[in-house]
């Protein structure tokens, strides 16, 4: 180590023994020196302060062994090692940087490197202002000479290669086109053609044979009737479907997309214009007493056929009908017993829940060609005692079972249970009993004895275990899926049996009913007496609510007239009362659910029905 001694001189000389601390006396030297009296200094000459003196300094550690031993494999003991320096050694710390002292030839490289930059940038500023360059050009150059678009810095780089993306291109998949316009023309020539085929296969066959056996030409005969086959009838449908929709669809253009003087409203008459008429030949002597709108398939609609005479109950029909075709239903089922009410599922389109006056229950899936349900009620699975007046669909459960409830005059309220394995169970909600007296303390509980017929229920759309029950003697309740022995509330309104009872799609502490006794009514369900009544001035059948208003809707009357309100217009009359039909009796009125202006109203007589614009 070496180290520049400068100090201040002393007067006296003194003998010092200049050796180090930390040796064992390697190095000795001795130094006289001068101490100054009056400021107690040392006082060296220039000779002096000018000289180098080195010093070796060395750690010894007092701690470290000083006598260490080796095991000699040899001799086989241990043996003394002489002591060293160089084991008494110890680095303390340790570490390897980028600093350099100015005065070392590396600073002064990376210095002359830096001022040559800075001149050749401030070469290039002062030709650019020279040349009338913008001055944010200038400051670009003046500011770094590091590249501001493509500068990295060295702790985001990496030494791995990124991935490349490959991509392999092939040739297109072959396609083909499926799809094509039909006419009546090329029907009529593909037609022609089977039938040119078939003629020459015929004449073939019979050149082959040779005229054989009458076993063999009999068979050929019935093998080539071409009037009975398959192909012939599929090809008479689209035929069919086709001449439908060219005579028909002008009707329902013209009343959708044009207007003239027929459109025109009239006051106190309507503008209600018939489209067209649903009938068959195998429905007659029978009366329309159900219908609902498919839900996937606006123009599908199923027609339930039976009778509400007691002396006059017979079989039953089911229709599935189209507005493509009034001619014939796509879709027929009979049934035993006469159908008083039927429902399609909201998800699954082709399962219709029936419900027949003999109290049974079936469940029917359209897409089968075979007359026969896949559900059905009986004594075994339990079943009603009176006619099913009403059926609902319900969403799956909590095991993903399909379920549907209903109501007949024998006062249940049942759940139907469809499970997987195909049972068919039936689990009791409700049995609705009359109210003989109600008191009007509220600590007094209302007695109930005897059983009430039910007509009609309504689930609520927000609430799923809350539903309201219509019965025959003119009472409403409120009844809710988890209290099955009691009712939550019973509203007082009616005087005779009330025929419908419908939640406002939009409103759900809002729903209204209709009764035999001319009225119709609406409620609110917190409060026990109606907000509102109509007087319709003979038996209502049915009322039902637009799906896409909160404030409009529609019912029937047994005169065969239709009164269409709307409260947001006027509170008191209806908008329009129309007569419809003549000698007829209304009973039921359904709304299409996705295209209310193309088909409002589907209106029923006694065997017959009607679709109105």
């Amino acid at each position: 180590m070496s180290k520049n001694k400068k100090s201040k001189k002393k007067a006296a000389p003194v003998v010092q023994d200049d050796q180090d601390d930390f040796g064992d006396g390697m190095y000795e030297q001795k130094v006289v020196v001068q101490e100054d009296p009056i400021h107690g200094q040392l006082e060296l000459t220039e000779a002096e302060l000018a000289a180098d003196i080195s010093k070796i300094l060395t750690a010894a550690d007092p701690n470290s062994c000083s006598a260490k031993c080796q095991f000699q494999w040899g001799a086989g003991k241990f043996t003394s090692m002489p002591p060293s320096n160089r084991d008494m050694l110890a680095v303390h710390f340790s570490s390897a940087g980028l600093i350099f002292q100015r005065d070392s030839d590396e600073a002064k490289m990376q210095l002359a490197a830096q001022q040559a930059a800075q001149e050749r940038l401030d070469e290039e500023a002062r030709k650019l202002k020279q040349g009338g360059a913008d001055m944010g050009a200038i400051d670009a150059v003046v500011e770094s000479g590091k590249n501001q678009f493509n500068y990295s810095e060295r702790a985001a780089q990496t030494f791995n290669a990124p991935m490349r993306e490959r991509g392999v291109s092939t040739e297109p998949p072959p396609m083909k086109v499926v799809g094509e316009n039909v006419t009546q023309w090329n029907i009529y020539d593909t037609y022609m053609d089977m039938y040119q085929n078939q003629l020459r296969e015929q004449a073939a066959s019979k050149q082959n044979s040779g005229g054989g056996g009458g076993a063999t030409v009999a068979s050929s005969d019935k093998d080539d009737d071409v009037i009975h086959s398959e192909a012939m009838g599929r090809s008479l449908k689209i035929l069919e479907r086709m001449v439908n929709q060219n005579e028909e669809d002008e009707i329902f253009q013209d009343f959708k997309y044009w207007e003239d003087q027929s459109d025109q409203f009239r006051d106190g008459e309507g503008s209600l214009l018939p489209l067209w008429r649903f009938s068959t030949e195998r429905t007659k002597r029978k009366q329309v007493t159900s219908v609902c709108w498919n839900p996937e398939y606006p123009d599908l609609f199923a027609v339930g056929y039976g009778s509400y005479d007691f002396m006059r109950q017979g079989s039953g029909m089911l229709c599935c009908f189209s507005l493509k075709n009034t001619a014939h239903p796509e879709y027929s089922f009979s049934t035993e017993s006469g159908i008083m009410c039927l429902d399609f599922h909201p998800q699954h389109a082709a399962l219709l829940a029936v419900g027949c006056y003999d109290g049974t229950v079936m469940v029917f899936d359209v897409r089968n060609k075979v007359n026969k349900p896949i559900y059905i009620s009986s004594i075994k699975t339990g079943k009603h005692t009176d006619p099913v007046w009403q059926v609902v669909w319900q969403e799956e459960d909590i095991a993903k079972e399909l379920n549907f409830f209903s109501i007949g005059s024998d006062g249940k309220v049942a759940n139907w249970i469809m499970s997987k394995n195909t049972e068919f169970k039936m689990e009791l909600v409700m049995q609705l009993k009359l109210i003989t007296s109600q008191s009007d303390e509220p600590e007094e509980e209302t007695s109930l004895t005897g059983l009430a017929g039910g007509c009609c229920f309504d689930f609520n759309k927000v609430s799923e275990h809350l539903f309201i029950v219509g019965t025959e003697e003119g009472k409403i309740h409120k009844c809710s899926k988890a209290y099955s022995g009691q009712y939550l509330e019973t509203y007082e309104g009616h005087h005779m049996a009330v025929y419908a009872v419908k939640w406002n799609p939009y409103h759900p502490r809002v729903f209204i009913s209709c009764s035999a006794d001319w009225t119709v009514k609406l409620w609110d369900h917190s409060v026990p007496y109606p907000i509102m009544s109509f007087d319709l001035f003979n038996a209502v059948g049915d009322v039902s609510w637009a799906p896409y208003s909160s404030t409009v809707f529609a019912a029937v009357t047994a005169d065969g007239k239709v009164h269409c309100f709307d409260l947001n217009v006027n509170k008191h009359e209806p908008l329009c009362e129309q007569k419809v039909v003549k000698r007829a009796r209304l009973t039921h009125v359904v709304f299409n659910r996705r295209d209310p202006v193309s088909c409002i109203f589907l209106y029923f007589c006694t065997n017959r029905m009607y679709l109105f614009f």
